[in-house]
């Protein structure tokens, strides 16, 4: 019986532990999936404690290990008290998936978007984002390999919003776009400071997926150039999984590396 009991601790402290923000639906919940189904405990962040239980629940009736942190990333002294409950009951943390996020200007003109829009954009997008690392930082320095993976999107690339051959170029989203690139610089900020430690941090963009976030409808079907939720969590997971760790510091798709 007690090698048995050895066994379970043993299995359980080489299962990576990952934290995903906003993972109650869409390609949250997709890379919450595929990474329960590549053996990590999953610990699904969700503001809203009912929608984040159901997405749990559901999970775990595929036989995933996984647990609801009920954290809003507009909130600090929220976060501060889930990493603390974290550290506490699991002393660490090996990955944190940065995914959620908001879009609310609607492709409005910079010279009439409200920046009290824009503000909310930055509380949710960029603030959240860097209130998150700060917070699970420590906790991410006390694992053995560790990554920090920011969604961000092609829309945020400024290479791609001044190239007159891209066809971000007429794109105009000042204050999503603007979150966008911020959260880049911040990973890039972020990679800088841990070279050389054990943490990574990479920015990823998912693409233009079939998701409520994406405009599409529950109930409608997918929309021409519209790629499904696996498909959009496809890099994400392939670094999440990745046993090498060595990239820090880029910004990519399942494609390839994008422009900054």
């Amino acid at each position: 019986m007690k090698f048995i009991l050895e066994m379970i601790i043993l299995a359980n402290e080489n299962q990576l532990l990952t934290l995903i923000t906003g993972a109650d639906k869409g390609i949250g919940f997709e890379t919450a999936t595929k990474l329960g189904e590549a053996g990590q405990h999953v610990l699904l962040g969700a503001r809203n404690a009912e929608k984040g239980q159901r997405a749990v629940d559901q999970l775990r009736s595929q036989g995933f290990t996984v647990d609801l942190v009920v954290m809003d990333v507009t909130d600090r002294q929220g976060i501060e008290q889930a990493a603390a409950k974290i550290d506490d009951e699991f002393g660490h943390l090996d990955l944190l998936i940065n995914n959620a996020g908001i879009a609310l200007d609607n492709h409005e003109k910079a010279s009439t978007l409200s920046t009290a829009t824009m503000r909310k954009e930055f509380d949710v997008n960029f603030f959240g984002l860097v209130d998150v690392i700060q917070a699970f930082l420590p906790l991410l320095k006390k694992a053995k390999s560790a990554k920090i993976i920011n969604l961000s999107s092609n829309m945020g690339s400024l290479g791609l919003a001044t190239d007159l051959q891209s066809r971000f170029y007429n794109v105009n989203s000042l204050g999503y776009q603007a979150s966008k690139a911020a959260v880049n610089f911040a990973t890039i900020c972020f990679a800088k400071e841990l070279t050389g430690t054990n943490v990574t941090v990479n920015s990823v963009n998912p693409g233009w997926t079939a998701t409520e976030f994406g405009g599409r409808s529950l109930n409608e079907p997918t929309p021409a150039g519209m790629q499904t939720p696996a498909e959009g969590a496809e890099q994400i997971v392939k670094l999440a999984t990745d046993p090498k760790n060595a990239m820090t510091g880029t910004f990519t798709e399942t494609g390839g590396t994008l422009p900054w």
